[in-house]
């Protein structure tokens, strides 16, 4: 029997995806009729992908984490090798310049959506043993190790996005286990250095910082994308333009169904409706915020915490990303933006925030 709290995160979840299956509906309506002669094209895949991540969710939260435990180790090192296969052309598929997904056709998987859970729960399970954090080079060394592991081989497909979101997360996860602030400080005077490497050595990379620190010295290149995103924000004003009014998801704004579909939302329904979704969002974070401090086994709550972080911070950079407070990352917003292995994956971590719940 569900808790409270499950329910409660079941109903903001419900809601999200019937608005997620909505908007993709409208803002890929066009682009969809041009390129597959089916304005339905991408809803169509959208709902399906939904119902399936319902299976999926309703599934992880049956699971008994605690039992997952034991086999840690072995699905982290799965997915280690899956991120690997990927890189091998002819085995990997490579899409718009990245190599990141397994399928055939239309039917694609991600490893690195499925990385992100498996570094969490054998994370988890590391600093569980250890509790306090007394020693960087004794403690955290190795989660770090870890960490280094996936976010370079992300890095490789390239997928910047994933592996900063799986970043992320894993510092909160460190963070929430009582280790000393010093130790962030030192690590992130030399993650900036390696992050300044990183952009210099990727012209795409310094295009995307140049373009977000002034957009318009690249109205067609590299700032096109974020220009015409505050284009499609702009004439939203209070109450939006109207549901399926919007201008620039007709070929404006390119690929609207992805990780710029809170724009066209924004069009749609203005600043009001931009609060509403983005309290949902909130909503969300709060229950698995609540979910993490009950739980009485460590293990569970680092879990809790670092499925969390992962939801929120995805929303964060997203919504920053669309109004021009973050460069172009190409991170989905969790259950709006189109896509099947993104969809998936949270709807499976929203499960296991359920499966959490019921074991705390």
């Amino acid at each position: 029997m569900f808790s409270k709290k499950c329910r409660l995160l079941t109903l903001e979840i419900m809601v999200l995806l019937i608005i997620g299956i909505v908007m993709v509906g409208s803002s890929s309506r066009v682009w969809a009729a041009a390129k597959f002669q089916d304005a339905t094209y991408f809803m169509s895949r959208q709902a399906v992908f939904a119902l399936l991540g319902l299976f999926v969710m309703y599934v992880a939260s049956r699971i008994s984490l605690v039992h997952v435990r034991r086999y840690a180790k072995r699905l982290f090192l799965l997915c280690v090798v899956a991120l690997i296969l990927v890189l091998i052309p002819g085995v990997g598929v490579l899409r718009n310049g990245s190599r990141s997904w397994f399928g055939v056709g239309s039917f694609l998987i991600q490893p690195s959506e499925f990385f992100k859970i498996a570094i969490i729960i054998y994370v988890a399970d590391y600093l569980a043993k250890r509790y306090r954090i007394k020693s960087f080079r004794k403690d955290l060394f190795f989660p770090a190790f870890l960490v280094m592991i996936g976010f370079g081989l992300i890095l490789l497909q390239p997928d910047f996005g994933s592996g900063l979101v799986m970043v992320c997360s894993i510092v909160i996860m460190v963070l929430a286990a009582d280790s000393p602030l010093s130790y962030f400080v030192r690590v992130g005077i030399l993650g900036a250095g390696g992050l300044g490497g990183l952009i210099l050595s990727a012209p795409y990379r310094l295009a995307r910082i140049t373009s977000f620190i002034d957009p318009w010295k690249d109205p067609l290149g590299a700032g096109f994308q974020i220009i015409q995103s505050l284009f499609a924000i702009a004439p939203g004003g209070i109450l939006g333009v109207g549901f399926d009014n919007s201008m620039q998801k007709h070929f404006y704004l390119p690929e609207p169904q992805t990780d710029f579909i809170f724009a066209i939302y924004a069009e749609e329904f203005g600043f009001i409706g931009s609060v509403l979704l983005i309290g949902l969002f909130i909503a969300v974070i709060y229950q698995g915020v609540k979910i993490a401090k009950n739980c009485t086994d460590p293990y569970l709550c680092y879990i809790a915490i670092g499925l969390t972080s992962l939801f929120a911070i995805q929303v964060m950079i997203n919504l920053g990303v669309v109004v021009g407070l973050f460069p172009v990352t190409g991170i989905t917003l969790p259950f709006i933006s189109y896509g099947g292995s993104s969809l998936m994956v949270m709807m499976g971590s929203m499960g296991l925030l359920m499966s959490i719940a019921k074991e705390s």
